[in-house]
């Protein structure tokens, strides 16, 4: 398990790289796609292990 920096800096990294691609691809290029559903799942993980659930009644 990747620790919360490590975890933020993977983050980061795959947004820049999102955004290149999407400058470069197009918004809805496979490629651009690819890199969202990897920052997408990037961020699941850091939600799933760091952020506590909010609880309602």
């Amino acid at each position: 398990m990747a620790g919360k920096q490590e975890l933020l800096s993977l983050i980061e990294n795959k947004r820049a790289e999102l955004i290149q691609v999407a400058m470069k691809n197009g918004l809805h290029s496979t490629a651009a796609i690819k890199y969202s559903q990897e920052l997408d799942h990037l961020l699941n993980e850091y939600n799933r292990i760091f952020i506590k659930k909010v609880q309602t009644q």
